[in-house]
């Protein structure tokens, strides 16, 4: 358990953890900072851009796409002078995919809930400063709300982020925020202010809540599962457009459909690294909400089971 290896597991890897480890190390991440550039299977980059979205000197960017063009990790379009995501990154994240079989469960579950609420449904794992949807389910009549899976949210903007932040041990949480300081200040400080009532809300009730941030006609709500898998939190959340959900009406009518919800997502997470896919028993299904006039909508972790909440040996809460 000491190890340093198993320490980062359970707590993350942060910047400053690649500080004096060599230029090779710094190679590697920014190699994976250029891959992140890509959203989409079809996003095309040339060197300029790919350098303005990830802070790099264009000169590093070069040299640093020939290398993963000839690995076929990207793929140049000549007529383009463009790049996108190669034939070798495409192959690696299929062989990886084949195996999580629960995904296909929690993405009906998402969509089950979806059509229950008008909003958006989530399962994201966080990256870096960001949470990317690794499933997404939208209710037909959630409009003003739109993302895809792959799709990657603020942490400090977004009830994902906070809630993320908020399950992570106090230090690590802490230091997460500091090196986001360094190149997302704002998101950084909006999460300052609110980690100690994030992580009071998640002691208490399970879940986080965050309105206004991400957009001033937004408000979401969250809670954070560990992931044996991923060896870190992955976090459930719903969105919701603010003119129909005042904090109230999040707590009272949306938070008891997101727990059971992450009860059976838990579950499925659990039963997936003891080799198990099969769905959980069916959770009762709450009422459907109504849903307001088509104006209205215009307008405009600790972990999720308080019971077991306490400190883990492992540095979990």
């Amino acid at each position: 358990m000491g190890r340093r290896s198993e320490r980062l597991s359970k707590q993350g890897m942060l910047a400053s953890d690649l500080a004096g480890d060599g230029d090779v190390i710094q190679v590697v991440s920014r190699a994976f900072d250029i891959l992140r550039c890509f959203e989409g299977h079809d996003a095309r980059l040339g060197n300029l851009e790919i350098s303005n979205r990830c802070g790099l000197p264009r000169s590093t960017v070069s040299r640093l796409t020939h290398t993963l063009t000839r690995m076929g990790q990207l793929a140049y379009l000549p007529g383009d002078q463009k790049y996108r995501i190669g034939p070798s990154a495409v192959a690696m994240s299929t062989s990886m995919m084949r195996g999580l079989q629960v995904r296909n469960l929690i993405r009906l579950r998402l969509q089950e809930v979806a059509e229950q609420i008008p909003g958006t449904i989530g399962f994201t794992i966080p990256d870096q400063f960001h949470m990317v949807y690794l499933e997404y389910a939208r209710a037909d009549h959630a409009l003003g709300l739109h993302s895809v899976t792959g799709s990657r949210i603020a942490m400090g903007s977004t009830a994902a982020g906070h809630a993320y932040v908020a399950a992570l041990d106090e230090d690590v949480g802490n230091a997460l925020i500091n090196e986001m300081s360094r190149e997302m200040a704002e998101d950084a400080k909006i999460l300052r202010s609110r980690v100690e009532q994030d992580r009071q809300s998640l002691r208490e009730r399970g879940y986080v809540t965050a309105g206004g941030m991400f957009s001033p006609h937004i408000t979401g709500i969250a809670a954070p599962i560990w992931s044996p898998q991923y060896q870190t939190y992955v976090v459930v959340t719903i969105g919701l457009l603010a003119s129909m959900y005042d904090e109230a009406r999040l707590h009272d009518e949306v938070a008891p459909i997101l727990m059971k919800l992450t009860a059976a997502i838990d579950a499925m997470v659990q039963n997936a690294e003891s080799g198990l896919t099969a769905a959980p028993s069916a959770v009762s299904a709450p009422k459907r909400m109504p849903v307001e006039s088509v104006n209205d909508l215009e307008a405009g972790t600790r972990r999720p089971r308080p019971a077991r909440s306490v400190r883990a040996g492992d540095g979990r809460r």
